[in-house]
């Protein structure tokens, strides 16, 4: 066991002083008198999360002085109407990136429509030519969590160079971006990739330097799995019901009260990495405007 209380790694905190920073930026365009930076949201049907996720997403980007319209559409909605719709933002120059917000109704191709987005508009960093440029360490959009993760730690000051870094998960939005920008020069970590089928998976956690819980499985870190000492970055969020007031508490994918006195420092859920997804979003829709990834 850790001697000290583990450090808590605040993204909330963090995101704000970004936004500020953010803010700052958007007040000198307007002083120069240019138009604002403008992310758009193209929402369909009426999921839950989602609709909250894009409601915050136009909050924030109002908060920081961005333009922030959101296309919102019926769950009937046709794939050639959807793309039609992204041709069209596409083509408008006022606009400068845009989210088509996951998931999307099971008759519309969702790979179909990442691949119709344009790459210089492609914020949210899915489309598969930012996926390549980022694998090939080209100035690309990075996807918003892994690059609010990456954020995280730069801004908590978290030494990475030659530690060994073990990632859970390997989904295409979180897992698998994650073990490369962290193998990348700059971050310079030895990186291990973990997954439902590795064996030995509580020992290769438990090795781990820096542990990234990325697996979707509320509270699946367990204390055996964390090294003494080590940082743990814990990306799940989920909502478990119970019989309180509000009928549901809310965890991560680690097991935060038996895990955090082994920590050096570790993200409370809510709190740590959420936050910093939209505000990752943010920043790369300034790089938009600023066209600094796309010259052209």
């Amino acid at each position: 066991m850790s001697e000290k209380s583990p450090i808590l790694i605040d993204g909330k905190l963090i995101a704000a002083t970004i936004k500020e920073e953010i803010k700052k930026e958007v007040a000198d365009i307007l002083d120069h008198g240019q138009r604002p930076p403008h992310l758009v949201a193209v929402l369909v049907g009426d999921d839950g999360a989602s609709l909250s996720y894009v409601k915050s997403k136009e909050k924030q980007s109002q908060e920081v002085g961005f333009t922030s319209s959101v296309y919102r559409f019926p769950e009937n909605i046709s794939e050639k109407e959807l793309l039609e719709t992204i041709d069209f933002l596409n083509k408008d120059n006022e606009v400068d990136g845009y989210i088509v917000q996951m998931p999307l109704p099971k008759h519309i191709d969702s790979r179909k429509v990442t691949e119709h987005i344009d790459p210089r508009k492609d914020v949210d960093g899915f489309h598969p030519v930012n996926a390549g440029r980022m694998m090939l360490s080209l100035p690309c959009y990075l996807p918003a969590t892994p690059y609010g993760i990456i954020t995280l730690i730069e801004r908590a000051g978290i030494e990475t160079s030659g530690k060994h870094c073990v990632v859970l998960g390997r989904s295409d939005i979180v897992g698998t971006p994650m073990a490369l920008l962290m193998s990348r020069k700059g971050k310079d970590c030895t990186v291990t990739l973990c997954h439902s089928k590795t064996q030995n998976l509580k020992e290769i956690c438990a090795s781990a330097d820096i542990l990234i819980a990325a697996i979707g499985k509320p509270a699946f870190v367990t204390e055996d799995m964390v090294k003494p000492g080590a940082v743990v970055i814990d990306v799940g969020i989920h909502r478990i019901k119970d019989d309180s007031e509000k009928g549901y508490y809310v965890t991560g994918d680690v097991d935060y009260k038996a895990v955090a006195p082994k920590c050096s420092s570790i993200t409370p859920v809510p709190g740590g990495v959420g936050p910093m997804t939209i505000v990752s979003l943010l920043t790369n829709t300034l790089k938009a405007y600023k066209k600094e990834v796309y010259k052209d």
